[in-house]
């Protein structure tokens, strides 16, 4: 792994690319994996679970890689600015690589319109992960960040059941408390210290301020998200309409029945 630093750090870019490419791979792979039937009688839905079952396969390595390289690296938590590891590196690139591949599968497939507030937060998180490669700085931060894989898992569960029509089986409901669990120990969490290390060095950190902007927007983003799912899961408003009460969705309310 030491080796091989170097020629991350010198090869930034092409890196990203190789990993883009690597998660293209794993989504034509998982073609050859059974589908639920309900997913397969909608085209909508088809798409979102292949593109679900890629997420599902990032956030799973990535989250495992993230704790692992925290619990490892202590002083990965006391300085987020300068001290990082082969692993964090090749774990940041391997990340930025998926959020690559994931944003041009929403736009290539004509999804770019239901799923702007998706391409918003890749957008986001790609120009912070590219300048932590390219500038070598808060790695050890972007590590932290992907702790919010950790809750992804749970998240893209909960997405892929209810695309299978499963939000009333036993293990839909172990899942939803299990996914406020993860929201809040590893995504709320993380970005918070995230903002709290940011705005307590302020004064001496480079490219503060950009990093304090997107860390602020990201947080109005993970809180009204925090909020939407538990008024889904938890407090569900009664459904009036004819075509709720008949359990149809319109290609226009798709997007939104999936992200709730």
């Amino acid at each position: 792994m030491e080796a091989l630093l170097p020629v991350l750090q010198q090869h930034s870019g092409l890196s990203v690319l190789a990993c883009a490419v690597a998660f293209r791979c794993v989504h034509y792979m998982l073609r050859n994996l059974p589908v639920p039937d309900e997913v397969q009688q909608d085209a909508f839905r088809f798409w979102k679970w292949r593109n679900l079952s890629v997420s599902l396969v990032h956030s799973l390595v990535t989250g495992v890689w993230a704790v692992t390289c925290l619990v490892q690296e202590p002083m990965m938590r006391q300085d987020i600015f300068s001290y990082y590891t082969p692993a964090s590196y090749l774990l940041v690139c391997v990340s930025s690589g998926y959020f690559v591949q994931d944003a041009c599968d929403i736009i290539l497939t004509g999804h770019a319109k239901g799923s702007w507030e998706f391409l918003i937060h890749h957008f986001l998180v790609l120009c912070s992960f590219l300048y932590t490669l390219f500038m070598q700085h808060y790695v050890a931060g972007a590590t932290i960040a992907l702790l919010v894989e950790v809750n992804s898992v749970t998240l893209h569960m909960r997405l892929m059941l209810k695309l299978a029509g499963a939000q009333f089986s036993p293990f839909y409901n172990f899942n939803k408390l299990l996914n406020v669990f993860t929201y809040v120990s590893f995504r709320l969490s993380a970005q918070f210290f995230l903002t709290w290390y940011i705005m307590h060095n302020y004064s001496w950190l480079d490219h503060a301020g950009y990093f304090m902007v997107t860390m602020i927007i990201m947080n109005v983003m993970i809180l009204i998200y925090f909020y939407r799912l538990l008024r889904a899961d938890f407090f569900p408003r009664r459904k009036t309409s004819s075509a709720v009460q008949n359990g149809t969705h319109s290609s226009s309310t798709t997007p939104r029945f999936l992200n709730e």
